[in-house]
């Protein structure tokens, strides 16, 4: 299993709250240097407005809500004040049962809630070989979760980065470096109400 970036601290134990991003291999960072990666450019963003959180990048590659559910737990140890979730992309590219996909979303808001912490959703769509109607209902899951859960969401975690030229990597589903870096912008928009410095 591919190791969890932490964002080391500044020095010594790092106190500032934890702000862990949540997710698969768009949260990972998939294809570029770690230190590329959206959350690695969240932290520099919030350093750069004087917010004080340490940003922890949970996200591992293919993962589907399936197994962020079963690896909760490293969130919950991390005693995090706000977690973005990014996750269902793999379900989607597999074909899992839309159902269990927003039963697995659901308890995995719910439990973090639970834990204390502030919950953020980011979604994610599908290619469009998928069809209009499977596409339609998986899409409709982030929005009917963030009502449920009362959660501010980003309908599109790559806004303003899919199909924008040097933003995607070949494979047209990750984000180079450069879109990562977007990425990151939408991220904090979407978080600005709940920091706090």
């Amino acid at each position: 299993m591919p190791s969890l970036a932490e964002s080391p601290p500044a020095s010594g134990a790092d106190r500032r709250p934890a702000l862990v991003c949540f997710g698969d291999s768009l949260t990972a960072g998939h294809g570029v240097d770690p230190a590329k990666s959206y959350p690695a450019d969240l932290q520099h963003l919030l350093d750069g407005k004087g917010y004080r959180y340490h940003v922890i990048n949970a996200g591992i590659s293919g993962d589907t809500t399936k197994d962020g559910l079963d690896r909760i737990q490293f969130v919950l140890e991390r005693h995090p004040a706000i977690v973005v979730v990014e996750f269902g992309g793999n379900d989607g590219l597999r074909g899992l049962p839309l159902q269990q996909t927003k039963a697995n979303l659901s308890t995995i808001i719910a439990t973090l809630q639970k834990g204390g912490a502030q919950v953020v959703l980011a979604g994610i769509t599908l290619p469009p070989e998928y069809g209009p109607d499977y596409i339609r209902s998986f899409d409709a899951i982030y929005p009917a979760l963030a009502r449920r859960y009362h959660v501010r969401l980003l309908p599109f975690l790559l806004q303003k980065v899919y199909g924008v030229p040097g933003d995607m990597q070949g494979d047209g589903i990750h984000p180079t470096a450069q879109g990562d870096r977007q990425v990151a912008l939408n991220v904090e928009a979407l978080l600005r109400p709940l920091l706090r410095r």
